[in-house]
């Protein structure tokens, strides 16, 4: 088995170029990455097909929290300081598992996540 940290991604999927971002320095540092499979808010932009997210919600959402249960830490996505509510539940769940949670954008944390 792999020694590599493996960090899960959260945050809002509007912000599809800041997950690339992160992605792609995370998996420069050697660590392996897990991530949102669905961009919900640029479905068409990011998948080249509109997709009912809807429909898929609550499965996508448990599907997250069980990446976040294989991770070592969470890196949250909180552009510009936004942290919605799925994403404040991922926080949440995170730190009720002693998962250790960062922020892309430290400067913007927003003081009640």
């Amino acid at each position: 088995m792999s020694e590599r940290r493996i960090v899960c991604l959260c945050g809002s999927t509007r912000f599809h170029k800041d997950f690339v971002e992160a992605n792609l320095q995370e998996t420069l540092q050697g660590h392996i990455v897990l991530s949102v499979g669905v961009f919900g808010h640029r479905a068409e932009d990011a998948h080249g097909r509109p997709i009912d997210v809807d429909a898929h919600k609550e499965a996508l959402d448990g599907l997250h929290l069980d990446k976040i249960d294989m991770s070592h830490e969470v890196l949250v996505i909180n552009t510009g300081g936004h942290v919605g509510s799925s994403t404040r539940a991922e926080v949440r769940h995170a730190r009720e598992r002693g998962i250790p949670v960062r922020w892309f954008d430290p400067d913007n944390i927003p003081h009640d996540v």
